[in-house]
């Protein structure tokens, strides 16, 4: 794969330094500078400064249960805590918590007999995060340094895994998952909305090498995987139940604000092709019962 020739320790520290920059300006949804490459999709529909992110993912009726200064803090591009269906008592783990958002709304679903952990890498992410815990009133909560390879807690300890858009950003996705399977109990869930290429990258005028290197890996297009790539790391990592759906597929406006130089020459057309095998996607699988 294009993105195996970056130095992955280059890419932890762009995205450790990108999202920390982010969170304390506290500007998260699609409508800032250069939003398109600074953020992992935008609305469902139309241009992404029509809506606001976070609004235009969850519904205001869903925000509305958090105070307005949390749902300021989503980079995401799903919504993972739908997919998963989670139920009342079960534990509950966010890879790349951000801000926080996915884990609040999870820990609501869990109830108090139930438990959530976000998981992020950036010190100013998990500020924010423990903020707006302590402003919602969520007890059943606790946000933990640390890197999405290397998840620190024990084997069989998670009923159901989600992740909002972030899967993408790691330099080493296949370690990732085979974390996500370890600590997973058996029949445990895995539920993330993330960036995934439909098809592949061939066939247009610029190779694929080109493309990556062209595009944010900060912007989580980059790093995508395809489709045929993730059920290949998912199947390695020992999950079944593999299920991977279009939710949305973007187009130029959406991904290139300023379009890269390697690829400004294209014809429209071809930027467009190119651009429209980018989805947001949401992955479920599943750990077998033992």
């Amino acid at each position: 794969m294009a993105q195996a020739t970056q130095d992955p320790a280059a890419i932890k520290d762009m995205v450790r330094e990108h999202y920390g920059s982010r969170i304390q300006s506290s500007t998260s949804s699609c409508c800032g500078p250069s939003a398109s490459s600074n953020c992992c999709g935008g609305a469902s529909s139309g241009s992404c400064c029509d809506t606001p992110t976070e609004i235009a993912l969850y519904g205001a009726e869903t925000l509305a249960t958090l105070p307005a200064d949390v749902t300021t803090t989503s980079f995401g591009c799903g919504i993972p805590i739908a997919l998963a269906s989670l139920k009342a008592g079960e534990v509950v783990l966010d890879l790349g918590s951000g801000g926080g958002l996915d884990v609040l709304l999870a820990a609501q679903r869990v109830g108090p007999e139930g438990y959530v952990y976000g998981l992020d890498m950036t010190d100013a992410m998990l500020a924010v995060a423990r903020r707006n815990a302590e402003k919602a009133g969520a007890s059943n909560v606790e946000f933990i340094k640390g890197d999405i390879e290397r998840i620190p807690l024990p084997d069989n300890s998670i009923d159901t895994i989600i992740s909002n858009c972030v899967i993408n950003l790691s330099p080493d996705k296949g370690q990732v998952l085979h974390e996500a399977f370890r600590v997973l109990r058996p029949g445990g869930r895995l539920a993330v909305s993330d960036i995934v290429v439909d098809g592949d990258l061939t066939g247009l005028p610029v190779s694929e090498v080109q493309i990556r290197a062209a595009l944010s890996w900060a912007g989580c297009i980059a790093g995508a995987l395809t489709m045929e790539q993730y059920r290949e790391l998912l199947a390695e990592g020992g999950f079944e139940q593999v299920s991977i759906d279009v939710k949305q597929r973007y187009t130029a406006e959406d991904l290139l604000t300023d379009t890269p130089e390697t690829l400004s020459s294209l014809p429209a057309d071809a930027v467009s092709d190119l651009v429209s095998r980018f989805t947001s996607s949401s992955i479920t699988a599943r750990k077998p019962s033992e």
